[in-house]
């Protein structure tokens, strides 16, 4: 008698397990790795932002696929003690390449089912060595895995199918990121992390813009005084159709993820070692880009997207993960349920 496994069941406990390969020490304490850098997350399916999530979903009984890459630079940038009062400047990590292959299902006219892999292609930095004496960053790494389903809530005009009809349109959307990553290559987080999101998006005409509001569900990971848990997820787009039937189109958004745990200093003991005093203080990583895109085949299915950008200074100091600037390369191939009319 065989025995039947449910993949999903299987991928939800997946999600609850420890990081890979980490121990109840590595990822505790004041310089646990067990931190996800890279706070760019593409949602699979069709996309008209980076960033901002699509209210569109792949049509029923079709694949869709893509590569979104990008490079960012410096992410993590800590101060470390030294004899002079300021400290210095550690680039835990650097110069950074990864790339996200993205797989979607249309299960049904509005439901699609959706999975991420993200890998770093290559990486630069001293990882956490000037703190404790360890190596640093590998030349590669593995990330977090995420996977989940959107759902269009409404259609533009209220329609089942309103394919070149302007409107609002609004998609729910929850992922799962499970900790496949390397967390000592700062590519996987301790545990799980539930991202619920809601998008909507407004097309008069060439003009569109959109919106994604979500939170990232995790528990706290503390770095030298970072303290990275919970974040609300916040981002915002605006774009505009420049050729017709999408053959060039731009695009402008900005990010934001406010974190819901106080920060922390890090002070000295006199009978040696460190503490943790909170100090009443959030960060919230933010980034802008700016981008353009292509759909040169005449259904509309197949895209390219490149953009660049770089953090938004909320503060004086950048938070952590909060890269000095970023670019991006996307390549899709996303049958669409719905599309705006390719004039």
């Amino acid at each position: 008698m065989g025995v039947r496994v449910d993949l999903s069941f299987a991928l939800a406990l997946l999600a609850l397990l420890p990081a890979r390969s980490a121990s109840a020490d590595e990822c505790s304490g004041l310089t646990s790795p067990c931190v996800n850098d890279d706070t760019l997350w593409p949602h699979a399916g069709p996309a008209q932002f980076v960033a901002v999530g699509s209210t569109d979903t792949v049509a029923r009984g079709r694949l869709g696929f893509g590569l979104v890459a990008t490079y960012l630079s410096r992410p993590i940038v800590l101060r470390v003690a030294s004899p002079g009062p300021p400290g210095s400047k550690q680039y835990v990590v650097d110069d950074q390449v990864n790339g996200t292959f993205l797989w979607s299902y249309g299960v049904g006219e509005r439901l699609e089912l959706d999975l991420a892999m993200p890998l770093t292609f290559g990486q630069s930095g001293t990882g956490l060595s000037p703190v404790t004496g360890g190596d640093g960053l590998k030349d590669t790494a593995i990330r977090d895995l995420r996977f989940g389903f959107a759902y269009r809530i409404l259609s533009r005009n209220g329609s089942q199918d309103s394919r070149g009809s302007d409107g609002l349109a609004l998609l729910g959307r929850f992922e799962v990121s499970a900790p496949t990553g390397d967390h000592d290559q700062f590519a996987g987080e301790r545990s799980g992390v539930f991202a619920p999101s809601l998008a909507g998006e407004y097309r008069f005409g060439g003009l569109f813009a959109g919106i994604e509001l979500g939170a990232r569900i995790r528990p706290a990971t503390e770095l030298l005084g970072a303290r990275i848990g919970t974040q609300i997820v916040a981002a915002f787009g605006a774009g505009y159709d420049i050729l017709p039937r999408e053959m060039l189109t731009a695009t402008l958004e900005a990010w934001a993820l406010p974190g819901l745990y106080e920060q922390d200093d890090i002070r000295a003991e006199l009978q040696g070692g460190a503490v943790a005093v909170p100090n009443g203080r959030r960060i919230a990583p933010a980034e802008w880009q700016l981008s353009a895109r292509t759909a040169p085949l005449r259904d509309g299915d197949f895209s390219i997207q490149a953009g660049g950008g770089g953090g938004i200074p909320l503060s004086s100091e950048p938070a952590i993960t909060t890269p000095r600037f970023r670019f991006t390369l996307g390549v899709r191939w996303t049958p669409r349920s719905e599309r705006p009319e390719r004039r």
